[in-house]
This record gives structure tokens, sequence and C-alpha cells, in this order.
């Protein structure tokens, strides 16, 4: 899931190279953080939350497969 969330951003942003996808896995869910430059954060969120939204779709889509939940949370890089 880390690899599906880290390329689907990098084909949103313009620096690839500062797009970071951390996971904290726990018993049920798994946190995904994904940290991209602050130039960026606006690709990523799109208009109305849309581009993020769709992500978290596709996250939850792939987790019933799984039988586990996906949390994804979009951290402003410094």
């Amino acid at each position: 899931m880390k690899e599906l969330v880290e390329s689907i951003a990098k084909a949103l942003v313009d620096n690839t190279e500062k797009v970071q996808v951390s996971q904290i896995d726990g018993q049920q869910s798994t946190i995904l953080e994904l940290k991209v430059a602050p130039e960026d954060l606006g690709k990523v969120i799109g208009k109305q939350g849309r581009n993020i939204q769709a992500v978290r779709v596709i996250l939850g889509a792939a987790g019933m497969k799984l039988k586990k939940r996906f949390i994804l949370e979009l951290i402003e890089k410094d």
C-alpha cells in the first residue's frame, strides 16, 4: 500500500524527490503518512479535496480485500 500511495503522489506533484510515505502498523489499521513539499500540497489535495479523497477511496477498497483498514494522513513538510 505504501508503494501505491507513493506512486500516485509522485504522479500528482512537481517535486517527486520530496514525496515520502511512512507506514505505522496497528492491529486492525495501518496509518500511512504522506509528506510532500509545501508548494505541492494543493495539487495533492485537489479542488475541494477530490484528489486526496480519491486516494483514500482506493485505499479503502484495497483494504477491504486485505481485511485491514488504511488511514491516509497528509503532512506538510517544512
